[in-house]
């Protein structure tokens, strides 16, 4: 995803660099009429040693400078690109297309924060529907994504996308800001409208099925990973996620599928990995799931699931000092998991350690209670609310 915005980026400054920077001088120049020929023929080596002798002769000129910005953006340049176009700024504030040149080139210097504090004064000085003012929300909208301000970039790119009604790419963008700040329904909005422009798009499917499993419609969820993988199986994260949505369920079987299909397309994929391996482990079939749980383990030792699953496989084989030790690891990571305080009791159990044992089902029967205690407060809240909202003046009467 973010390969396809710096590629739409990167074709963004090669339209908008090239603007014009202005005729700051009142005569012809030889010098100058040179620096801007060579210019022109894309020889970027030879121009600037033009613009630097029309520099020499023409200190306080601010055009040399922004030329200079402007070749050095052309090769991709940025960081050197910025002292040029800011000091060209100083000379000539009011030159065209300077302002707009030295946010992009920051942007794309990697200083985003910095573009937008260049960009929203520009986007304030142009017409609301001018060509400019479009591509300007486009670009504060792609530096607030970039930089993860999911919910700043909305209105931007929600706004872009309304600009222009053929764009897939702002919309994806979109989708995926909206759904980064729980705003499903704008998510779902966003994929019917993908589905106009796109009727296939994996990527669209797979935003529609995690926006609505934010809503906890986990059956719309799993057919529109359906439909993704069936319109691109070879999408990155489509069998994966799929697969998650299953094992939520506990339809281990088929979740297994999608597991190895994810492997298939990406052998190192390790969350694919880590969850087929607690999938077979939850199939019982141990001969599966021990050679993809110790190979996550070498990939990634910090996944708690990968260390419950290791203890119970161990257990199960009679090697109680590394069921021991990957129990004790997945509790260090996870003391909130009672699934591992119970297997850590059965263990200790079985070793005839009782207060060890004793220890750690009291931690489990507490846990239990307290998530018991959770559940029905929850349900006497909800049954308060609806309480309150029959006794409410006007709320309607059971007949």
């Amino acid at each position: 995803m973010r390969l396809r915005i710096r590629a739409t980026l990167t074709m963004m400054l090669a339209m908008t660099a090239a603007q014009c920077l202005g005729q700051t001088a009142s005569s012809p120049d030889p010098e100058r009429q040179t620096a801007l020929a060579v210019e022109q023929q894309g020889k970027n080596a030879e121009a600037e040693a033009a613009w630097r002798v029309y520099l020499h002769a023409h200190p306080s000129s601010p055009e040399p400078y922004a030329h200079l910005g402007l070749l050095e953006a052309r090769q991709e340049h940025y960081k050197e690109a910025v002292p040029l176009y800011r000091k060209a700024l100083e000379l000539g504030p009011k030159i065209p297309g300077l302002q707009l040149n030295l946010g992009l080139a920051l942007f794309k210097g990697g200083e985003a924060k910095e573009s937008i504090q260049v960009f929203e004064p520009l986007l304030k000085s142009e017409p609301v529907d001018s060509p400019m003012a479009r591509q300007l929300t486009i670009l504060l909208g792609m530096a607030h994504y970039g930089l993860g301000e999911y919910a700043e970039a909305v209105p931007y790119l929600k706004a872009a996308a309304q600009a222009d009604a053929q764009n897939l790419q702002i919309r994806l963008t979109l989708a995926h800001s909206c759904l980064w700040t729980k705003q499903y329904q704008c998510v779902l909005d966003v994929y019917h409208e993908i589905l106009l422009l796109n009727a296939e798009s994996a990527e669209a499917d797979m935003l529609a099925g995690e926006a609505l499993d934010g809503t906890k419609d986990r059956t719309g969820a799993i057919q529109q990973f359906r439909a993704a993988a069936k319109a691109d199986p070879k999408q990155p994260e489509v069998h994966f996620g799929l697969g998650y949505l299953l094992w939520i369920q506990k339809e281990y079987e088929e979740a297994a599928s999608e597991f190895q299909a994810e492997l298939n397309n990406n052998p190192n994929h390790v969350q694919a990995m880590i969850y087929l391996g607690d999938t077979e482990t939850q199939l019982n079939h141990p001969e599966a799931a021990l050679p993809l749980l110790e190979n996550s383990l070498r990939i990634d030792a910090g996944q708690e699931l990968v260390h419950l699953d290791l203890g119970i496989l161990y257990t199960q084989a009679g090697r109680r000092d590394d069921a021991l030790r990957e129990l004790k690891m997945a509790e260090k990571l996870d003391p909130s998991d009672e699934k591992v305080h119970w297997r850590l009791g059965r263990l200790y159990q079985a070793e005839g350690k009782k207060e060890e044992a004793k220890t750690e089902f009291d931690i489990t029967r507490a846990m239990q209670k307290a998530n018991e205690d959770s559940q029905a407060r929850k349900l006497e809240n909800a049954q308060e609310k609806a309480k309150s909202a029959q006794e409410a003046p006007g709320a309607p009467v059971a007949r």
